[in-house]
């Protein structure tokens, strides 16, 4: 892997996550990594013919999860190269076939992106967390479920974002955790609805691997969510995100999407005149 970091920070997490990751995978584009000063500046990725370009901010780069977000980031940047179905299929597509001719207010329409990034957040972590443990990506769910549950303005459990950083289209302000980076975004006013799909997602990732026992503070938390939105299929979510096919072909992966979907918010829209 061509690996080349830049910038105002250190480059040993993205080549100790690049060592890490070679021995079970290879990215065959060259990869820029491009370190900034502005603590508010959100991770993103590019991808194209010649290459991936990873920003991110150097108080995330200096973080305790550096590694682990890039070897999160560089698991996406395969899928790319590979044209992994998680990775291709168009949400806006899957929502039309699952909520076609109904009204679905536009929250709705919000989470059902945030499912579709969960799906494909699945398929990344399946790929790093078999060269690297899962330990402090369990308790990046933890803290983060704890605090959604908390104060009920926790919108998202993606991977973390810079520490400070705002989603200028959804106000609030980033909440950063002990490791140094943001563990989610806020919006104003509770919504136990996704809290309660998100936490569907951390229990299914870490029982897909095998990550913690029966007993982990996770599952109370995570059934403490399901009870606050009794209307959200939790454990048909749980299910879901622990048991996707590991190598689904296009079709397959569109019927999945679609469904969950239409599970979330199929029942919620009125049909249109």
């Amino acid at each position: 892997m061509n690996v080349q970091v830049h910038g105002p920070g250190p480059a040993e997490p993205f080549l100790g996550a690049r060592d890490l990751f070679e021995t079970e995978r290879d990215i065959e584009r060259p990869v820029t990594i491009n370190i900034v000063a502005d603590p508010d500046e959100r991770t993103r990725v590019s991808h194209t013919d010649e290459g991936h370009r990873l920003t991110i901010s150097r108080q995330a780069a200096t973080s305790a999860m550096a590694r682990e977000l890039a070897l999160h980031e560089y698991a996406h940047m395969l899928h790319n190269e590979f044209n992994h179905p998680s990775h291709t299929q168009s949400t806006e597509e899957a929502i039309f076939l699952a909520l076609a001719g109904r009204t679905v207010e536009q929250r709705k329409l919000t989470h059902c992106h945030q499912i579709a990034n969960h799906m494909k957040d699945i398929y990344a972590d399946d790929v790093w967390l078999a060269v690297a443990p899962g330990d402090k990506l369990v308790a990046f769910l933890e803290s983060s479920l704890a605090a959604a549950l908390a104060d009920h303005s926790r919108s998202s459990l993606t991977w973390p974002q810079p520490a400070g950083s705002v989603d200028p289209t959804e106000g609030g302000s980033g909440v950063t955790d002990e490791s140094g980076v943001s563990t989610a975004r806020r919006r104003p006013g509770a919504d136990p609805e996704i809290t309660a799909v998100n936490a569907a997602f951390a229990l299914g990732l870490v029982e897909r691997h095998g990550l913690v026992e029966e007993d982990h503070r996770l599952y109370d938390l995570a059934h403490a969510a399901a009870a606050d939105a009794p209307g959200v299929e939790f454990e048909s979510f749980r299910r879901l995100f622990r048991s996707l096919s590991a190598d689904p072909d296009t079709s397959e992966y569109r019927k999945v999407l679609v469904e969950a979907t239409r599970t979330y918010a199929g029942d919620s829209g009125q049909a249109a005149d």
